[in-house]
């Protein structure tokens, strides 16, 4: 069995990605990664090339300036790194997602038992989301729990933006991939870059997505306090430097007013603890096992 890693990556430096470990994080597993940079104002390029792994293959590509269709962009260089992959399995990491070495195994043998099984054509992680500090992680249907990161390399798929897979069975048809939950963990670090590197990585992206940048100052406090839990594990090793120091879970303005998405969203929330729901997006189907 073969196992391709794949990302893409752009001033990374400079809007706080944890990108280096990200890469590091995946590389004991994989057999080759490829890491498709774009044009940066940063060291981003030279920081990849620093790893100096045999594993990583580098790409260099430009960027569509003027495609602002909805995110289509990001699906363009997500396929441009996936279409160099030449393993059985494509597994595709963000920039600010990091999986820990105790799951490294857990995914080797995920892949191992469903690599021959043509009904199971992906493999889900399961999110762990860090806001404001090390300490706090969300928990709400309005944040994603798992996704499939992990794909089958050799069926037909196209990204319509970084997030997710759509395979298509016919020229007009597609559909989320079929798929099973690997039980492994992925962490994902995005709300945990300053609030200033937020900002700025909001004027950087919006144009891709036709919106405007948010005009208003991102504040970790303004939060439903509800949807903040305290994490009590541990985290990867290979992103230890990466996390300032913390005490206690990410406090919250007491002044805070919830809005008409976070009364929704604690109903669901009741509901999810009552009867077991799950109402957060899945872009995946249950393979057929």
């Amino acid at each position: 069995m073969k196992i391709s890693a794949f990302t893409f990556i752009r001033n990374g430096d400079m809007l706080g990605y944890p990108y280096i470990a990200s890469i590091k994080s995946v590389l004991p597993l994989v057999d080759e990664f490829i890491v498709n940079v774009g044009p940066s104002e940063d060291d981003t390029l030279e920081n990849v090339k620093a790893i100096n792994s045999d594993k990583i293959k580098i790409l260099q590509t430009p960027w569509n300036e003027e495609m602002k269709t909805r995110g289509y962009v990001y699906g363009q260089q997500k396929m441009v790194a996936q279409f160099n992959c030449t393993g059985d399995w494509a597994f595709y990491i963000e920039g600010d997602e990091v999986v820990h070495e105790d799951d490294l195994e857990i995914l080797r043998q995920s892949m191992l038992k469903y690599k021959d099984d043509d009904r199971v054509e992906a493999l889900t992680v399961n999110y762990t989301h860090f806001y404001g500090n090390k300490n706090t992680y969300l928990w709400s249907p309005s944040w994603n729990r798992d996704e499939p990161r992990i794909i089958k390399n050799n069926i037909r798929t196209y990204a319509p933006d970084g997030l997710y897979w759509i395979v298509l069975k016919s020229k007009k048809i597609g559909r989320y991939p079929y798929a099973v939950k690997s039980g492994a963990k992925m962490y994902h670090y995005g709300w945990m870059r300053s609030e200033e590197q937020t900002d700025l990585k909001s004027q950087k992206i919006s144009k891709y997505w036709n919106h405007k940048a948010n005009e208003k100052k991102t504040d970790y406090t303004q939060i439903d306090p509800i949807t903040l839990k305290e994490f009590k594990d541990s985290h990867p090793k290979v992103v230890q430097e990466y996390l300032p120091d913390a005490k206690g879970i990410q406090k919250t303005d007491s002044n805070y007013k919830i809005t008409r998405k976070d009364k929704r969203n604690r109903i669901l929330l009741k509901l999810e603890n009552w009867f077991g729901f799950d109402f957060t997006k899945h872009h995946w189907l249950k393979a057929k096992i």
